[in-house]
């Protein structure tokens, strides 16, 4: 069963956080609501960039965590941007891989570090699985 935490303070919430089993359109679906969340917080400058990074990390999530169950965080820096966490209970740990130029697959990762300020993986604290994120600054952030 899908579950998505409904915001408690309206569209200007602070934060976005879902918990359910992802599907084939699930990236699409979390694009639109990843692209709300940054016109309601002002940060439109960074939605292109943030939504192909988030779409390479669902499509890991669908592609290699059994039951494709993921946790989605989104919420904006203070420095002005926004971080996203995709956190699953794989304990396989992802990895850039350059792989083969005419493959169809391997190369999500190096697209999150060409479009994303930083990302990172990190195994969760309770040791069941790991985290993956990105931050994407706006210009006045990126500057400081």
């Amino acid at each position: 069963m899908n579950h998505v935490i409904d915001p408690a303070a309206g569209p200007a919430e602070s934060a976005y956080r879902s918990d359910f089993a992802l599907g084939e359109h699930s990236a699409r679906h979390l694009r639109r609501i990843l692209r709300l969340y940054l016109t309601g917080w002002g940060l439109l400058e960074v939605a292109d960039a943030a939504e192909l990074a988030l779409t390479e990390l669902i499509a890991n999530v669908v592609r290699h965590v059994p039951g494709r169950r993921c946790q989605t965080l989104i919420f904006p820096l203070h420095a002005g941007g926004v971080r996203v966490e995709v956190a699953d209970g794989c304990p396989q740990l992802p990895r850039a891989v350059a792989g083969d130029e005419l493959g169809e697959g391997g190369r999500g990762l190096l697209l999150v570090d060409a479009v994303t300020d930083r990302w990172g993986v990190e195994e969760r604290p309770d040791g069941c699985g790991k985290t993956v994120w990105f931050e994407c600054l706006a210009a006045k952030g990126a500057e400081g």
